[in-house]
This record gives C-alpha cells, sequence and structure tokens, in this order.
C-alpha cells in the first residue's frame, strides 16, 4: 500500500487537473492499469494449478496487493469524475451526462438561442462556468432532497389581505446569487405580453389597475395556486422551448424551483421533509419573470377573446381583470370562455375570487380604487383613503410622541407609504421622507 502513488485530489483543482490526465489515458480503466503498469504493482492472470505453494503464496500476496492499490487509484479517479460530472440530481430527477442527439429539441434551437441575444451554454459544464460556480457547488444548488438539514430557502410568512398567511421562500445568498445571473442574462430578454403588467420595468399595479380605471363593469378573477402550478416539468419545458439542451435545462430548471418543506424532528435532529412536488418557490428572484414568460400564450388568449367580446384586459401574477363601459355586454360568455382557455393553459380559475364589480359599488383593483372621479378629468386608480388616513394618523402620533396602533410598526408604515407612492408620488414621498426621519431618531435614542 505504501508503494502506490496517486495525483493529490484534495482540492477542485487538483481533481480536474487529474481528469485531464485521465481522458488523456483514455478513460478511467485504461488510466488505472497505466498507473499501475508504471508502479510495478499491475500483475498478469497466471495458471495457479502448475505452481508450487511458495510461488501461490507469492502470486496471492502480489494480487491482494494490486487489488487494494487499485482501490486507492479508482477513488482518486472517482473524485476526479465527480468533479467534472453533475453523475445524479437527486430521487426522481432524470439526469445523464451522456451528450449526445435528443429527439425533443426544438428546430432550430441554436437560431432560437441567437435571435434572443441568449448566452449560448450547450453543456452543464459551460453552465457552471455561466454561473460561476464548480460542478460540485452547481450540483449541490440542484440536487433534489426529499429531506435536508440545510435547505436553500429560509421560509417565513407574511399576511394576506383575507387574514390568511403566505408563505415566502427566500433563497440563500449563493443560490440566490445563480438566480440572479438567469434572471437577468437569459430571462430577461425573453418576450412577454403587452397585458402582463406584474414584475415589469415601467409597469406595477398602478399601471394595471389604470387600465380599468373609470369603466362601468370590472371584472377580476384569480388563479388558484398560482406559483406551485408552475411544477418543474413546466419550467424545464419553458427553458427547453428557449432553446437550451436538455441537461442545461434541467438543471437551471432545479435552481429555479422547490418544493414545499417543513420542519421534522427526528432522533434529536431537525430535518427539511418536501411535501409537495418542485414548483416556483415565492421569494425566488426568478419565479415572478418565469410567470409571465410561461403565460405568454394566456395573455395572448386572454387578449384576443376580451377583444372579441368587447372588454379590456390585464393581467398582474395571478390577478385577471376585465373592464367595460357597456353596460348591456354578455358577462356570463366572458366567465364561460375565459374558464375554457385558464383551464386550456394548465391553470384554475379561484372560484370564490371572481368578482363583478359595477359603479354603483366600489372597483377595487390590485388594492386600488378605480371608481371615477368626478373631480377629475380623467380617472385614474388611487389608494383607499382608509389606507392614507392609516399611514398619516400613525406618523402624526410618533411624531407627537403620542400611542400608536397596537402591533403597527415603522417596516409596515413605509411599506403603505410606498404602495401610496405608486399612485400619487408628492403624498408618498413626503410620507416616506416623514418614516425617515421617524427611523433615524429611533436609531439615535439607541
Amino acid at each position: 500500500m505504501s508503494k502506490i502513488k496517486v495525483p493529490p485530489t484534495e482540492t477542485h483543482e487538483q481533481r480536474v487537473e487529474l481528469w485531464e490526465e485521465i481522458k488523456k489515458a483514455g478513460g478511467i480503466e485504461p488510466y488505472i492499469q497505466q498507473t499501475l503498469s508504471a508502479q510495478g504493482l499491475a500483475v498478469h492472470n497466471n495458471d495457479t494449478s502448475r505452481m508450487n505453494q511458495k510461488q501461490k503464496s507469492a502470486y496471492k500476496k502480489s494480487k491482494r496487493a494490486e487489488a487494494e492499490a487499485e482501490k486507492v487509484v479508482r477513488k482518486a479517479t472517482w473524485k476526479a469524475y465527480c468533479a467534472t460530472h453533475l453523475v445524479h440530481l437527486g430521487n426522481g430527477v432524470f439526469y445523464n451526462d451522456l451528450v449526445d442527439a435528443d429527439k425533443f429539441d426544438i428546430e432550430n434551437r441554436e437560431q432560437r438561442i441567437s435571435n434572443n441575444d441568449l448566452p449560448n451554454i450547450e453543456h452543464v459544464d459551460a453552465l457552471a462556468e455561466f454561473l460561476s460556480l464548480t460542478l460540485p457547488e452547481m450540483r449541490w444548488l440542484a440536487y433534489h432532497r426529499d429531506a435536508t438539514k440545510n435547505p436553500h430557502y429560509k421560509q417565513f410568512t407574511i399576511p394576506k389581505s383575507d387574514g390568511s398567511e403566505r408563505v415566502i421562500s427566500a433563497p440563500r445568498p449563493k443560490l440566490k446569487k445563480a438566480q440572479h445571473t438567469i434572471l437577468h442574462k437569459i430571462l430577461d430578454r425573453m418576450p412577454i405580453h403587452g397585458a402582463a403588467h406584474g414584475f415589469v420595468p415601467g409597469r406595477s399595479i398602478a399601471s394595471h389597475a389604470d387600465k380599468h380605471a373609470g369603466r362601468k363593469i370590472v371584472v377580476k378573477m384569480d388563479l388558484k395556486d398560482f406559483f406551485p402550478t408552475l411544477t418543474f416539468p413546466r419550467v424545464k419545458g419553458l427553458f427547453r422551448k428557449i432553446g437550451y439542451p436538455e441537461q442545461v435545462a434541467t438543471v437551471m430548471a432545479l435552481i429555479c424551483t422547490e418544493p414545499k418543506r417543513k420542519e421534522v424532528e427526528h432522533d434529536g435532529e431537525m430535518y427539511h421533509v418536501s411535501l409537495s412536488h418542485r414548483s416556483l418557490p415565492q421569494g425566488a428572484p426568478t419565479s415572478p419573470t418565469i410567470t409571465n414568460i410561461v403565460c405568454m400564450r394566456l395573455d395572448r388568449r386572454m387578449s384576443g377573446l376580451a377583444k372579441k367580446l368587447g372588454w379590456s384586459y390585464s393581467r398582474y401574477a395571478d390577478d385577471l381583470v376585465f373592464s367595460t363601459n357597456d353596460t348591456d355586454i354578455n358577462i356570463g360568455a366572458l366567465l364561460r370562455l375565459s374558464e375554457k382557455v385558464i383551464r386550456a393553459e394548465g391553470f384554475r380559475r379561484h372560484p370564490k375570487k371572481t368578482h363583478v364589480m359595477r359603479q354603483c359599488n366600489r372597483q377595487k383593483v390590485t388594492g386600488l380604487i378605480v371608481n371615477p372621479t368626478p373631480s377629475e378629468e380623467k380617472t385614474t386608480s388611487r389608494v383607499p383613503r382608509k389606507v392614507v388616513r392609516q399611514v398619516k394618523a400613525g406618523i402624526y402620533n410618533r411624531l407627537n410622541g403620542k400611542p400608536h396602533k397596537s402591533g403597527e410598526s415603522l417596516e409596515q408604515l413605509r411599506g403603505l407609504a410606498a404602495f401610496i407612492n405608486q399612485t400619487n408620488p408628492t403624498l408618498g414621498r413626503k410620507f416616506l421622507d416623514q418614516i425617515k426621519t421617524l427611523v433615524e431618531r429611533e436609531e439615535n435614542e439607541i
């Protein structure tokens, strides 16, 4: 055992260098044989029936030494292989490192990549370089685990307007950095429909609501379980459709998806156990843009349907809104046909969140009021007066040393002020400046 010498494989760079040597030798098996032969440890197979006892003992001893030496060399080659190949990406994930012709590739795949000015990534090693990761680091980020002690996401909840809680999954720094690279260098370059207003530069909840401001009838629909509906296969299909090959699309889809998890204690240790299939996590920077790209055909079909039936249409994430000034229009036809489109596109309409709003009642779109205002020539969306009063009172009480609403934090007031700023920049900026003053005062007191 002391005689065998193999190149060091303690670092990633050393393992990569060893793999280059293995490739020059013609593969793992030829490399092992060359290494054993070069060090005088290779033993030819001989017929022991013609050997005397002493010769047999010597032959067996040399074969045992060869076997032990082979174990050492093979272990080193496996480390080199794992440093330069992904090998396996977890239970239930189909993956292999063999790059061959794929019948599921779209036609003119390379041309589609070029037309959208996307980075040409043909292999997973090029993807790792693109993401500024080593292959083992990329495998660690992409690997699917049914149970793990160290999840890649930190989960927390925020309250929803209906009183329930929304689960937010925030990626940890290394994964978040990889997602940002995919977002800015690939996803942001893909076209999305003009009806999409969520998470799009230059558009907002205000631009979404303004499209329906002052209309006599507004119909609002929600898509049920929007992010969970966009599963790993659908996200992988998106990357395939963009033009990326099987292995590259698989890894990028894994990096952009995650199953819902629950903390479970076992033998005194805490595990994060998968509760569902992998889907887009709310909190990942890539998720909103992926939804807009996937919903391209939904938006196109809904826009065509709306135009045909006499409606205007726009979408903000899972919030679909139609509006019209025709009071005699057939609302039932819109509901019935839009339901067919939603199901055909792989989504479900939330049965309890479809609302028909007329001007005689409050019309609300993504939290903004869109009813007409007699005092203004042109109707625009606006924040409810209740929200403005809440922020104004919260700031006033703190500035004057008076008790404020229980459970109300400056961070909450800042969020509401930013909400107001989207439709009323003058008032919103005033509130934000006042809150900044309050924050600085609290810091100085500490």
